[in-house]
């Protein structure tokens, strides 16, 4: 007997930020199945400390080791097989940048990715998780598994993925060379799944820069994605950008699927 369940990511820019803004009534309304969170912002200690615990959901963290930094988790309404967060390539394993599910019809990966602004130090980094990462991915699909990956990119894809395309055409975000990795993770097989459903769809963004206000104009980026593997598209029922919900500079965005 099929069922549909709701996948949902967010960037929360430090879930005890978050936690005060209403991510607790968030999670009552929305009822998601499975949750990716980036950019935590917490150690597991300081969880500890704070209380901070979610009773209702199996929790897996990955802070990172640096404090009020990265990290990534996963709140599910699933049991998996198995979790993973060393996956023997020190970069994919270091930051606390990925939290690998497995469900047994699918493999589910929360990804926080670099940004790369910082200066050319950092770009390199954030291309070489882009490396490593899809290296992983192509591992996973010879293996015959199908696969779910969500998270914050730091790459607006196209120029219907931002606001400004030709102001932000030299800065980093909107890099030919960010936007051909993405190119590389479509020609291998993965599907961007809100442009599956909205090909040409404009103004639909899930980042906006608090300094100026830049929400309340709608001059967004969409960086936050859910790609799926190929074999996954007939399950695939929506997809979603939650611009509505607040607490955080990013909103959440998310795919049903039947199952």
């Amino acid at each position: 007997m099929s069922r549909i369940i709701t996948l949902l990511s967010w960037n929360v820019n430090g879930i005890r930020s978050a936690v005060r803004k209403g991510f607790d009534n968030f999670l009552t309304v929305e009822k998601p199945t499975i949750l990716g969170l980036q950019e935590i912002k917490i150690s597991d200690e300081a969880r500890v400390k704070h209380g901070l615990a979610f009773p209702d959901w199996k929790e897996y963290w990955h802070p990172a080791s640096r404090p009020g930094y990265s990290g990534t988790a996963v709140l599910s309404g699933l049991e998996p097989v198995s979790v993973k967060m060393e996956f023997g390539d020190a970069i994919l394993s270091a930051e606390g940048r990925l939290v690998e599910l497995d469900f047994e019809s699918f493999v589910f990966l929360n990804v926080y990715f670099p940004n790369g602004k910082s200066g050319p130090e950092r770009l390199e980094y954030k291309m070489a998780f882009y490396r490593a990462f899809l290296k992983h991915l192509l591992s996973l699909k010879r293996a015959g598994r199908a696969v779910i990956f969500c998270g914050d990119v730091n790459t607006a894809h196209t120029e219907l993925d931002l606001a400004r395309p030709k102001e932000n055409a030299k800065v980093s975000g909107f890099l030919p060379i960010e936007r051909e990795w993405i190119d590389e993770v479509v020609s291998a097989g993965f599907i961007d799944t809100f442009r599956h459903f909205f090909p040409e769809k404009r103004d639909c963004y899930s980042w906006w820069d608090q300094k100026s206000r830049a929400r309340e104009r709608n001059v967004g980026w969409r960086i936050d994605y859910f790609f799926i593997s190929q074999d996954l598209l007939p399950k695939l029922e929506e997809a979603m950008i939650l611009s509505e919900v607040e607490g955080s500079d990013h909103c959440p965005v998310g795919i049903k699927l039947k199952l």
